[in-house]
């Protein structure tokens, strides 16, 4: 497992990053196998949120069991709108994660970036948790191209943002990533599966790993779409002209 700096936090991550929103729909049991088999195979970076409690209870209790909480990296998300809302979403996603401390925490598709001393109090807040030690480090999940670039410009210290990114987007959003990347912010990709669109993991696995700094969410279901995922972390297809006429082809076919 290949482990990158997750921007300019002190976050080293594992290239492929497990994402547990479909944990939810999974008994305790073929949660923990899940996240047993991943974390044995060198993941180390989680990520979920408290607008599907289920799937922050399900990672926690397996973390929990496991004990390996303190070897790996959670990340969670919260849509609150205030300093309030914040609280409240914090201490949710503590108590179903079973844990004292978040180590990425994430503001879910706000309509507009929050900023320093605004009269909603989020970044305040979130200034205030990062040096309680509840929260680690923080950053953004958006879907807005507008509220990407915007945070590229902030004054405030997003450490990262999560955005769909596969290998069906357009070259404006290459350029974004890469845009990221010399901000040193760090890059995590949501959907890298196009939300289900793209079938081919091999070929979605690798057209991303042309990109240093981004690190894709895979959403794995089941115990087959994870050996798959893992088996083609480690075993990546070769990034030749072959590889590249059949990224194009599909670019062409849905686009």
């Amino acid at each position: 497992m290949d482990y990158i700096a997750l921007g300019k936090s002190n976050l080293l991550v594992s290239r492929t990053a497990f994402g547990a929103m479909s944990l939810k729909s999974l008994s305790q049991d073929e949660a923990t196998a899940l996240i047993k088999k991943a974390w044995d195979d060198g993941v180390n970076f989680f990520d979920t949120s408290v607008s599907t409690p289920e799937s922050e209870k399900r990672l926690g209790s397996a973390l929990s069991s496991l004990k390996i909480r303190e070897n790996v990296i959670v990340a969670t998300k919260t849509a609150a709108h205030t300093a309030e809302e914040i609280a409240e979403d914090i201490d949710k996603s503590l108590t179903n994660l079973c844990t004292s401390y978040i180590d990425l925490y994430q503001l879910e598709k706000p309509i507009l970036l929050p900023k320093k001393d605004g009269e909603d109090g989020l970044v305040e807040k979130l200034d205030n948790l990062k040096k309680s030690g509840v929260i680690r480090h923080y950053g953004i999940t958006t879907e807005s191209m507008d509220v990407a670039q915007e945070i590229l410009k902030s004054d405030v210290l997003w450490e990262t943002v999560q955005f769909p990114f596969n290998m069906l987007c357009t070259q404006q959003i290459e350029k974004l990533v890469a845009d990221f990347a010399v901000a040193d912010v760090g890059f995590i990709a949501m959907r890298p599966l196009c939300g289900g669109v793209v079938s081919n993991i091999p070929l979605a696995l690798g057209y991303l790993r042309q990109f240093e700094n981004v690190v894709p969410v895979w959403g794995a279901r089941n115990d087959e779409e994870l050996t798959q995922i893992l088996y083609f972390t480690q075993n990546p297809p070769v990034l030749d002209d072959k590889f590249k006429a059949e990224v194009n082809a599909q670019r062409e076919f849905f686009n």
